[in-house]
């Protein structure tokens, strides 16, 4: 806000945007487009709306009325003062489109995702552990009221059907998208096979294709790319599916309880998906690039590949609490070969145990201490 006219934070449905900028902003007026009344007000008369907020406005929900940047173009270039507006909007792809056409150059964005594990711990009420953290997800409702997760997350997904992806045209059968978002969820933390999961869903490769950009646009999933070394020819090139919130996987997974994702045949899956989401959120919340990658070619597999400055940092993720030896394996041997190439080489491993230590040349950071180290 000290460099933009308008700022824009966008997000995940539910994350927390309008709590943020209501907070940080509460010296300026604040209004949603959310009302059909008000809504009605900007869509008919964008310049009588923009007029009545001159000095300024935190406008919620602004893809609802996505021809209103063009006319906050012309407010912003009368008069360029830094921090008067800032947008909201949980529907990337809407919110991204009107914004990026009409106020390039003038506008900084900003990605609010759900609460990382060290603000969680803020919210009152009992420690949890590591299945309870991953079971109940990040979304900030679920610990500010105590809402079930289960119920929370199941109105959740059907609202973000109903109305999000209800609102894109090229989205007609909203039960096989269902479906198909229950498949991905299954496919959390391995390499994106489009086929295979046109497939299984019923649907056709290029609609798998388009499906998942939705599910990215709207923050539920990333897509880690392939680390592309030249250190061996043969290296699975397809990026890593995660979703952004293991609760929401779970939910989708139909897992009931935190003991019943003990015994899941996908325990190990979701804590990678988990651990991939803090590290990505941790970035993102600090107005850093993410830059993660994966890494797998012929026996050597690496869940994480980050490029930090001059260092690139190798993460593997076990949602085991003993460490043993060939949870190293992958780490070493990528490592080594990236040593003898001139690469600076971090290892950590983060598995579920509660002990710090260090071994085989690599930092063992236990899950509930993840944020403790600089991402």
């Amino acid at each position: 806000m000290r460099h933009y006219p308008v700022v824009t934070v966008t997000g995940p449905r539910q994350s927390g945007k309008t709590t943020l900028c209501r907070t940080v902003c509460s010296d300026l007026p604040y209004v949603s487009l959310e009302g059909m009344d008000v809504r009605t007000y900007a869509l008919e008369d964008p310049r009588g709306f923009l007029h009545e907020y001159r000095d300024g406005a935190v406008i919620d929900e602004v893809q609802r009325a996505p021809d209103l940047p063009s006319y906050l173009q012309e407010v912003v270039d009368e008069n360029p003062e830094p921090g008067r507006f800032v947008l909201t909007g949980s529907q990337h792809f809407g919110l991204s489109a009107a914004v990026n056409q009409s106020l390039a150059g003038r506008v900084g964005i900003l990605h609010l995702l759900a609460p990382g594990l060290d603000e969680l711990a803020r919210f009152a009420g009992p420690q949890r552990g590591m299945l309870e953290v991953m079971w109940t997800g990040a979304y900030p409702r679920i610990h500010d009221r105590g809402i079930p997760p289960d119920v929370w997350l199941r109105d959740y997904f059907g609202t973000y059907v109903e109305r999000d992806v209800r609102s894109l045209r090229n989205i007609t059968d909203l039960e096989a998208f269902s479906t198909f978002v229950r498949m991905a969820a299954g496919r959390t933390a391995t390499e994106t096979n489009l086929s295979a999961l046109a497939g299984d869903a019923g649907v056709r490769h290029n609609t798998v294709r388009a499906w998942l950009s939705v599910l990215e646009a709207g923050f539920l999933v990333i897509r880690l790319p392939a680390h592309r070394s030249n250190l061996r020819k043969r290296q699975i090139k397809a990026p890593k599916l995660h979703f952004l919130d293991s609760g929401l996987v779970c939910h989708l997974l139909g897992i009931r309880s935190p003991e019943e994702l003990r015994h899941h045949p996908l325990r190990g899956q979701v804590f990678e998906s988990w651990v991939a989401s803090e590290i990505f959120k941790a970035r993102t919340h600090r107005g850093e690039e993410p830059r993660l990658r994966h890494y797998r070619a012929a026996g050597t597999e690496v869940d994480i590949v980050m490029e930090m400055g001059a260092r690139t940092t190798l993460v593997e993720a076990k949602a085991g609490s003993t460490v043993t030896p060939r949870f190293f394996s992958g780490m070493r041997r990528l490592g080594s070969e990236l040593e003898s190439a001139g690469f600076a080489v971090d290892r950590r491993l983060v598995y579920g145990g509660d002990r710090r230590q260090s071994r085989s040349a690599t930092e063992v950071i236990p899950w509930n201490r993840l944020l403790e180290v600089d991402w």
